[in-house]
């Protein structure tokens, strides 16, 4: 079966790891060797090592060898991981010996779903994470109105209704009446609604003459008029008028993002969906160095750009593991907080709608059957109920067309599955793609949204691991903070920073800690055909790592979030130190 088949590739991320490990140490001599051997024969001293590390409590991810006290690490890749003495022994004239004094050590995290231009510039732009009210929001954008030349745009993200007073849509408004002068447009927390004010309207020739585009929505007033909030497609009818950021903007963004992961002990990112051109920034910059990150990209669904990819075949590991181009990002619906995610069943507290579909199902299917034929993976933007069947549809219909024994497609986020679809996703060798933070994010509304019985199949990875998933974990950044320790804790506790509510939110979904760690490092090198590579703390592999100042694996749940990183290092080498 193909549960089976998903359940037996699965397992070679052990097998692989012992078999590198069991690699690295001598042969045994023959049966005949040892009969006519005299003396035994010198051993080849081993190459002295780059840096050893010692004093430190070290999570492999290695199932063989879960904990150790000391590893080395030579050519940017592990060289042996055990006990102190061990380590020492490959300590040469130039190696730098690393004593932790107890500290933590795991490899590297990596976040399996996030966009790392849209981060990068994110930080230039108004953060609106957090506010609690709208006038909260028009406050942070007056105040960079201030600072901003007459008549240049002014963009922003991070707002949610669902967090204010009124819970209902903004209207641009009073958003106008404080800002005449700027174009405005502010996304959404989730990335799939806009809000902009008259200025914007204007400049994109927005009217009540406008029509919804297929797969996106204008809210509108009763006469007609738009009222400044765009639903997903919608919003490219703003964003085509705002100035794109020249390359140079973009390689600055490109490197901001990349230190800001590394703060956070990330060393890589699954890039959900970036353009050709934005592609073949990130590869010039990887071959130049400029580009210090494990970034597996996946294609923006475009048909020119995907008609070049699939023609040129896909790309792992360039510049010394620093790109992988072998995926795709499609989307089939929207986002739950702005009632975009298609459901089976109407919203609770929207009885006249079931949300949106951005791709028709036959377009996904088409994808991912030409994408099977040019060997790569397909990875799908799925949050109702209704738009991940489509997507299990779409991909079980392709899989019969061109059967590919490994092909690790993905659904991103499924978020609120239907009890019949859960164990589908084994049986097809779908992977669950999931962001635990968001769970901690939307729960204290999704109630309202589903009602209580549809509560059973969201955020469910309990039941997906159950059923014989494995789910990556990551932030969606810059929806949620890039911090991965906080899906880390929302994975384990199903609380919120505040560690509410008590016991956790729906608890018997809540990860073990071991599973937790795996959904930040093996089980996302996994998803994306990198487990040879990275992942975990073996011999051969990259030497990933991160050191915590405090037992993420130990300490009671309430302080994970306490946790700091002091340090990270790809390939050995330290690419963020704590001051």
């Amino acid at each position: 079966s193909r549960a089976a088949a998903f359940a037996t590739t699965l397992a070679t991320i052990v097998a692989t790891s012992l078999a590198t490990s069991l690699a690295a140490a001598p042969a045994p001599p023959s049966p005949a060797a040892a009969q006519t051997a005299q003396a035994p024969a010198p051993q080849t001293a081993a190459a002295p090592a780059d840096l050893v590390v010692t004093n430190a409590r070290i999570y492999t991810v290695d199932d063989s060898r879960p904990i150790a006290q000391a590893m080395a690490v030579r050519g940017g890749r592990v060289q042996f991981v055990g006990d102190a003495r061990g380590a020492l022994a490959l300590r040469g004239p130039t190696t730098r010996v690393l004593d932790l004094g107890g500290r933590t050590v795991v490899p590297g995290m990596v976040d399996a779903h996030g966009h790392l231009l849209g981060l990068g510039l994110g930080l230039r732009n108004v953060d609106l994470v957090g506010t609690t009210s709208y006038d909260e929001v028009i406050a942070r954008v007056v105040a960079r109105a201030r600072q901003a030349a007459k008549g240049t745009w002014i963009v922003g993200r991070g707002w949610d209704q669902n967090d204010w007073g009124d819970t209902r849509f903004p209207t641009h408004e009073a958003l106008s009446r404080a800002v005449p002068d700027h174009p405005v447009y502010l996304e959404r927390v989730d990335g799939h609604a806009g809000l902009v004010n008259m200025a914007a309207m204007r400049a994109a020739k927005l009217t009540r003459d406008s029509k919804d585009p297929d797969g996106g929505k204008i809210e509108r007033a009763a006469n007609g008029d738009p009222t400044g909030v765009l639903i997903d497609r919608a919003q490219g009818l703003v964003e085509g008028a705002i100035p794109p950021a020249t390359r140079e903007e973009q390689r600055d963004a490109l490197k901001a993002g990349a230190a800001e992961l590394h703060r956070w002990g990330l060393v890589g990112v699954h890039d959900a969906g970036e353009s050709r051109a934005t592609i073949e920034l990130m590869e010039e910059m990887a071959e130049r160095r400029e580009l210090d990150l494990r970034a597996y990209v996946m294609i923006g669904d475009d048909s020119a750009a995907l008609a070049h990819y699939f023609r040129r075949g896909p790309r792992s590991g360039l510049a010394d593991g620093r790109l992988w181009v072998r995926s795709v990002k499609l989307y089939s619906d929207g986002a739950l907080g702005s009632r975009g995610a298609a459901l089976l069943e109407p919203y609770s507290d929207d009885p006249q709608n079931s949300g949106l579909l951005v791709s028709a199902p036959a377009h996904i299917q088409d994808v991912a059957t030409r994408a099977l034929r040019a060997g790569f993976q397909v990875n799908t933007h799925a949050i109702g109920d209704r738009g991940n069947r489509l997507v299990l549809d779409a991909y079980a219909k392709a899989f019969a067309a061109v059967p590919v024994a490994d092909h690790r497609f993905r659904v991103e986020h499924a978020q609120i599955l239907h009890h019949d679809d859960v164990p589908r996703f084994a049986e097809l060798g779908v992977i669950p793609s999931m962001q635990a933070s968001h769970q901690t994010s939307d729960m204290y509304w999704a109630g309202n949204r589903l009602g209580q019985s549809r509560l059973l199949g969201a955020y469910a990875w309990r039941s997906l691991l159950d059923a014989g998933s494995i789910v990556p974990n990551g932030s969606d950044f810059p929806v949620e903070r890039v911090n991965p320790l906080i899906s880390f804790h929302a994975a384990v506790s199903r609380q919120d920073a505040r560690n509410w509510p008590t016991g956790g939110w729906f608890p018997e979904q809540r990860m073990t800690r071991d599973e937790a760690l795996k959904s930040m490092t093996i089980w996302p090198a996994f998803s994306a055909f990198q487990e040879r590579d990275l992942g975990s703390l073996t011999p051969g592999k990259y030497a990933d790592f991160v050191v915590l100042d405090r037992d993420i694996m130990r300490v009671p749940a309430e302080e994970i979030l306490g946790t700091k990183v002091l340090s990270t290092w790809l390939g050995g080498r330290a690419v963020y130190e704590a001051r």
